[in-house]
């Protein structure tokens, strides 16, 4: 099983990202994904999650309006569009997914990726 993410590094504020997800290993489209993230010596945060069939999304206040999750059942991948990103949106974003049928705390997943580092400064 993997979650292997990318599309992290450093960009100035106000611009824009893409975080990508590859998932391999397990049946991906029955799997509700998140997006979690830790910024420097702070807790984890939960930033964005997606249905296993797309058809609902969910986002902190935080990022709400300048974050989008999508994902493509068929290549196995969850999106995360980081638009307007501001200096606290810096932080190490980890993908994470669970089974739909799960009823878990708010960080219990069944897998995790190891995480890409985003980095706003001017």
């Amino acid at each position: 099983v993997q979650l292997v993410e990318s599309g992290g590094g450093l960009v100035q504020p106000g611009g824009s990202l893409r975080l990508s997800c590859a998932a391999s290993g397990f049946t991906f489209d029955d799997h509700a994904l998140t997006w979690v993230r830790q910024a420097p010596g702070k807790g984890l945060e939960w930033v964005s999650a997606i249905s296993w069939n797309g058809d609902s999304t969910y986002y902190a206040e935080s990022i709400k309006g300048r974050f989008t999750i999508s994902r493509d059942n068929a290549k196995n991948t969850v999106l995360l569009q980081m638009n307007s990103l501001k200096p606290e949106d810096t932080a190490v974003y980890y993908c994470a997914a669970r089974h739909r049928t799960k009823v878990a705390d708010l960080y219990e997943y069944d897998y995790w990726g190891q995480g890409t580092q985003v980095t706003v400064s001017s």
